[in-house]
């Protein structure tokens, strides 16, 4: 892959293909994508596949105005060490908890674009 490593994150996440990145000298995974691995300053690094298993570590319900649903924001603690955000789909949203877990699935926003979200595992 070439171009920024958020392009070419995203451009993954179009052909359904959820990435990672791994510095090459420690094995530290991170996320966000980013030039370098922030612990390390380590700019040579790898994609590799995640593992899509995590775990909740925090989570929001955001209640709109009726009928809209609620929603939540989550953290999710990958397998791998990396957290990051999203939702998790395919319950309701007062039911996710913080530890339940969870598999990852390449979604698309409004306007097609590809994202992470996860579902119970």
């Amino acid at each position: 892959m070439t171009g920024s490593p958020e392009i070419e994150w995203r451009r993954a996440l179009g052909e359904r293909r959820f990435l990672l990145q791994r510095a090459r000298a420690s094995g530290a995974l991170f996320f966000p994508p980013r030039l370098i691995e922030p612990r390390s300053g380590d700019g040579d690094w790898e994609w590799v596949e995640a593992s899509g298993l995590g775990t909740v570590y925090s989570v929001t319900v955001i209640n709109q105005k009726p009928p809209a649903e609620p929603y939540n924001v989550v953290l999710v603690d990958l397998d791998e060490g990396p957290r990051m955000m999203s939702r998790v789909d395919g319950m309701p949203a007062e039911a996710v908890t913080i530890g339940l877990r969870v598999r990852a699935r390449i979604a698309a926003d409004a306007d097609g674009a590809s994202l992470v979200v996860f579902e119970q595992a």
